[in-house]
């Protein structure tokens, strides 16, 4: 079955969900006032170095400071030109920098020197001066053409990223992207050198319009939402970008209902804030996240009643549990490191099969997902790209 978006607000948050075979997969909160905002674009100012860690403190707003690593090469654009070293980073400096990743805990936004553009088919990386393709496109003719493509537009001050959506895409469409793309981003610079410190020069999308933008084409059937003024936004924003999407966008009819309450929306989401997770053959999971990482244990529960060879019931429990493992990820948004404490099982042949199905299972994320191994202690190690809040700290709260 196809995908599909709904947007609509619950308990003063705006919900985007996802929906896949009739099941919601994600759900991302926000009150459309969070600030910073991911991928939002600033003029910062660079108020610490700490060599000790390889790292710059960066005020971005009047008293707010994010975190940008020096370990990878940053060479951030300079607009004030004062204590200007090529490939430094001096503490006075006035820097554009991009929030890569939100604030979470106690822990500041970290932000990147290197900024990003996305678009739908591509996103436009600045000074990396290089090109490459989604590993999610495996045809090697599409692969080579789209490579040829970007190629053209490549220079030493940007490069770009060809989206999975690319694979299907027109190549005018795509053209016109990268071209609007690139002229945002001399935009951002230009107006960036004329800018006083903490101005903002990029308002990166609100979460709702990203999930749009971040869906697959081929596989998105509908975008729903029951908000006019949330309709009206969606609208203008894919009329703006010429999408085709927008002859997939419908304002709900009440008449079928309330929204959340016929796709059963707040109950899913009350669901996912809770540690236990009941599986169908009576076991179940129960997820902890913790300051370090996030520790997964499967219990076989009422599965192995009355089972006499529990073997057999062991890897059918493990392969419905590493399932639901990977869409809970998703729907509770938990990254870092994920430690899952399977049941044990004798056979080497049945460990291979379920490392094999888990894999499977995290391909299906959009977000950065790797199967690491199984330790000696029988431990299997995951590691999710850390992006957005987990949906435990997006302020969801029911009556």
């Amino acid at each position: 079955m196809s995908d599909e978006l709904i947007i609509t607000k619950v308990c003063g948050k705006i919900l985007t969900v996802k929906i896949e075979n009739s099941r919601i997969v994600q759900i991302q909160a926000e009150s459309g006032e969070d600030e910073p905002v991911h991928g939002n674009i600033y003029i910062g100012k660079v108020k610490n170095i700490v060599k000790n860690i390889n790292a710059a403190f960066v005020e971005f707003k009047k008293g707010q400071m994010g975190y940008l690593s020096l370990d990878i090469k940053q060479c951030p654009i300079h607009t004030d030109g004062a204590h200007y070293i090529e490939g430094r980073v001096l503490i006075g400096d006035e820097i554009i920098v991009q929030i890569e990743k939100e604030a979470i805990k106690s822990k500041p936004p970290t932000l990147t020197g290197c900024v990003n553009l996305p678009g739908k088919y591509v996103v436009l990386t600045a000074q990396s001066g290089r090109q490459s393709i989604s590993s999610k496109i495996y045809d090697k003719d599409t692969r080579q053409r789209l490579t040829e493509l970007l190629d053209r537009y490549t220079t030493k001050d940007y490069g770009f990223i060809a989206r999975t959506n690319s694979a299907s895409a027109d190549i005018e469409d795509i053209i016109s992207e990268i071209e609007a793309l690139i002229k945002k981003y001399k935009e951002i610079v230009d107006y960036g050198k004329h800018r006083v410190v903490f101005s903002c020069l990029y308002n990166a999308p609100q979460g709702y319009l990203k999930s749009i933008i971040d869906s697959y084409d081929n596989k998105l059937e509908r975008i729903i939402t029951d908000d006019t003024v949330i309709y009206n936004n969606i609208k203008t924003f894919l009329e703006e970008r010429k999408s085709k999407l927008i002859q997939k966008l419908s304002l709900w009819d009440s008449n079928y209902g309330k929204l959340d309450v016929v796709y059963n929306i707040s109950r899913t989401a009350q669901h996912a804030l809770i540690p236990k997770v009941w599986l169908k053959s009576g076991a179940y999971i129960i997820i902890q996240p913790t300051e370090a990482l996030v520790a997964i244990d499967v219990n076989t529960g009422k599965a192995i009643s009355k089972k006499k060879d529990v073997q057999k019931t062991f890897i059918k429990v493990n392969i419905e549990a590493a399932k639901e493992i990977a869409v809970q990820l998703r729907l509770r948004n938990l990254s870092g490191i994920i430690l899952i404490d399977f049941i044990d099982m004798d056979s080497e042949e049945n460990n291979k099969q379920l490392m094999e199905f888990l894999k499977h299972e995290l391909a299906k994320d959009n977000v950065q997902t790797k199967l690491v191994d199984m330790t000696k202690l029988g431990l299997v190690e995951v590691t999710r790209k850390k992006v957005k809040r987990p949906l435990y700290m997006q302020g969801l709260t029911f009556e």
